[in-house]
């Protein structure tokens, strides 16, 4: 998987920091959303701190970290690359921006 950081997007097409966040932040919350099932089905009763209310309170906080900590250490799905991908595409306009919806499918395909 590559880098966030990459210069995966289309010569020309200026990137700002402020929409490299705005990737993280969507791939984080995706994750999050996707990984969210997965939590609430664990068993708190038979874990070391003996589940409850205040476990389960937790539980959201705790994923957050996790999957903000893995998006940040490159280690996401590569969804915040191909947002960035579809973002320079479309601030370039013209022809890029008409076939980068079909060359994100081919990307997400591999």
């Amino acid at each position: 998987m590559r880098s966030i950081d990459a210069p995966s997007h289309p010569p020309g097409a200026a990137i700002t920091p402020r929409t490299r966040q705005a990737a993280h932040a969507f791939e984080t919350q995706a994750l999050t959303q996707l990984l969210a099932p997965a939590f609430a089905t664990v068993d708190m009763g038979r874990s070391a701190f003996g589940g409850g209310a205040a476990e389960a309170q937790w539980r959201p906080m705790l994923l957050d970290a996790l999957v903000t900590a893995a998006v940040r250490g490159g280690g996401g799905i590569g969804l915040a690359d191909a947002v960035l991908r579809a973002t320079a595409a479309g601030a370039a306009g013209g022809a890029e921006g008409a076939t980068s919806s079909a060359q994100l499918r081919q990307g997400i395909r591999r």
